[in-house]
């Protein structure tokens, strides 16, 4: 008795579970201010646009995290990157301009996972090797080639997959022969800044949209090796998704190639630096957008 009451419940839950999954989109996010930002501006636009409820999922975690949550059909779509697709899921070495990059992505993640990738947002958020600036001025550096002299004596700061990823930290000190202090500390992504603002660590692996590089007067050091693939901006969509809502296709599109990297700072500093809500600056940028677009009589050829 208790073994058919159990199923009964199971069967109902699932029952609902399904109707409630076929007129709503599930939005994810990496556990960061600018995938939070982002997945803001996917969950209210594509409720605009297809008419849906939708639900956030925020704060997940990293890519592998999102990944398998998108395979198992927990969210719908999220924003990734280019590179990181590449060479943290994929595992394909990079190869050719961003353009050539995208396609590789666009093309692997069809074939082996049945993802789509749709057209990238407008911006390229490489990881950014980041100082102080008066440190930068004392040694007069500005690249990366410039930094090994210096990095006995350097703390290295960052974020929990970079120390794995085949675009991190190991190829990163092969790549321009750096040998620091000590291993680096590893930390959450929202804590590297403050440490090297009070000093804990020297320089940290950030990203290169990072509104807090400005706001703190930090200097990111060029990557003349080109050690870093590009990082485009690009939602992860299940096809269910596409075929459930005729006009999610439509509401992709309608955001290619609309956030450029500025915006994207400012936005992240809006959160960061001014303690703002990051779904009041997602509809803020979303009623610009949409008063462009309108004034533009609906195509901004962008």
């Amino acid at each position: 008795m208790d073994r058919r009451v159990f199923l009964a419940g199971g069967l109902i839950a699932l029952a609902t579970s399904c109707t409630r999954r076929s007129d709503q989109i599930t939005v994810g996010s990496k556990n960061f201010t600018e995938q939070l930002i982002l997945g803001e501006i996917l969950k209210q636009y594509l409720g605009k646009k297809c008419a849906a409820s939708t639900d956030g999922r925020f704060y997940m975690g990293g890519t592998y995290i999102c990944q398998q949550a998108i395979l198992a059909g927990r969210i719908d779509t999220y924003v990734e990157y280019t590179g990181t697709a590449l060479a943290a899921v994929l595992k394909e070495p990079y190869s050719g301009d961003a353009a050539a990059v995208y396609q590789q992505v666009k093309a692997g993640y069809q074939q082996r996972f049945n993802l789509d990738v749709m057209p990238p947002l407008g911006f390229n958020n490489s990881f950014a090797m980041v100082v102080r600036s008066e440190d930068a001025r004392r040694w007069n550096v500005s690249k990366l080639s410039q930094l090994a002299p210096y990095a006995p004596a350097m703390r290295l700061g960052i974020g929990y997959e970079f120390l794995e990823r085949k675009d991190g930290y190991q190829g990163l000190v092969r790549t321009y022969d750096l040998k620091f202090a000590s291993a680096p500390r590893v930390m959450d992504l929202g804590l590297l800044y403050r440490a090297l603002e009070n000093r804990s660590v020297d320089i940290v692996a950030g990203s290169n949209t990072d509104g807090l590089i400005e706001a703190l007067g930090l200097i990111v050091l060029e990557d003349d090796k080109h050690y870093f693939p590009p990082y485009d901006a690009v939602p992860i969509v299940r096809p269910s998704l596409l075929s459930r809502f005729a006009s999610a296709a439509r509401a992709f599109d309608g955001l290619a190639g609309k956030i450029t990297a500025d915006e994207m700072r400012k936005m992240n500093y809006a959160v960061d630096g001014k303690k703002e809500d990051a779904a009041d600056v997602a509809g803020r940028f979303l009623s610009g957008l949409s008063s462009m677009t309108t004034s533009h009589g609906g195509n901004q050829g962008q």
